[in-house]
């Protein structure tokens, strides 16, 4: 199997926080494990009553436990802030937190501080604010918390070395990540088998040189079908009736197929497989006595997610 590895995953299975909670590391001093970042600043906002004027900076918080604080100065009579935070995986497409809005507040006589611990699983999160009828004094700061170690870099390292590790076992890409796989010649079945499991239909691309070295590109629907089958090996199939270019094919990887797969988030990935990384971790960190038995708990928990077809 002829496959090259064109864009790696930009997550990883397990953080660097889930990491040291299972080997049990201490961190250093409280002031060492907490940052904070203003998303929105501290200052008088004026009347804009939608979600689109005040946006706050954005803040990655993969790996870390983040709280997030909204202080809110003296409301005059009719003066009203909503606030509300907001998630995404790429920093591009934004979706309201289930249980991110705060309380709302009207006038009051005094300051109030509000704060929210996020639980979601995506990458940012933000907040953004509506403020209806009278200017409003208000902000939001984001606090992360994440326990540090002078490992820091070796632990992050095991992380990515633990999870190709499961990915070997289990033949499967566990993250995104995009592939190039060459084949020398179109088969004689009217199907191709992708490996590594959870085939993304987005972004597949099909091309082939013919002996003299112009290439063309396959078109979705009129050349082929993608069959994602979820979990399980993803299919390039023929269209009812229609059969593979029938070209001399160059001599050297005449056919690229170019294809995205992988589970979209660390969350979507089955807990056992979770489970099996962090002991291959732990193995990796201390290499101690048990070994062994670590061993033979991480082939058990990969092995009912092995996929076995043969290319």
């Amino acid at each position: 199997m002829n496959v090259v590895l064109k864009t790696a995953p930009v997550l990883e299975p397990i953080t660097l926080t889930e990491l040291k909670l299972h080997l049990r590391l201490d961190s250093g001093s409280f002031a060492d494990n907490v940052d904070e970042t203003q998303s929105i600043s501290p200052g008088s906002h004026i009347v804009a009553a939608n979600y689109t004027t005040h946006i706050g900076t954005k803040v990655e918080v993969l790996g870390y436990t983040a709280i997030v604080v909204a202080n809110f100065g003296v409301l005059t009579v009719g003066g009203v802030v909503d606030v509300k935070i907001q998630e995404s995986d790429d920093n591009s497409t934004w979706t309201d937190w289930t249980g991110g809005a705060f309380t709302q507040v009207t006038i009051s006589a005094t300051a109030s501080t509000q704060e929210k611990a996020y639980t979601g699983t995506k990458r940012y999160i933000r907040t953004v604010a509506k403020v209806i009828t009278q200017a409003s004094e208000f902000s939001t700061t984001v606090i992360r918390l994440a326990a540090t170690t002078v490992e820091d870099d070796r632990l992050n390292r095991i992380i990515k070395s633990a999870r190709r590790e499961a990915e070997t076992i289990t033949r499967r890409q566990l993250l995104t990540a995009t592939w190039y796989y060459y084949l020398d010649a179109f088969p004689d079945a009217d199907f191709i088998k992708l490996p590594f499991g959870n085939l993304q239909s987005a972004g597949l691309v099909i091309t082939y040189k013919d002996s003299d070295g112009t290439e063309t590109t396959l078109t979705l629907t009129t050349d082929y079908l993608i069959e994602t089958n979820g979990e399980g090996i993803g299919r390039i199939v023929l269209p009812y009736g229609e059969s593979w270019p029938s070209d001399t094919l160059y001599p050297s990887n005449p056919i690229t197929i170019e294809f995205a797969c992988g589970w979209t988030a660390a969350a979507s990935i089955p807990e056992d497989i979770i489970d099996a990384i962090l002991f291959i971790a732990e193995r990796n960190y201390y290499h101690g006595d048990r070994d062994a038995a670590l061993n033979r708990a991480i082939n058990s928990l990969l092995m009912t997610h092995r996929l076995w077809d043969e290319f």
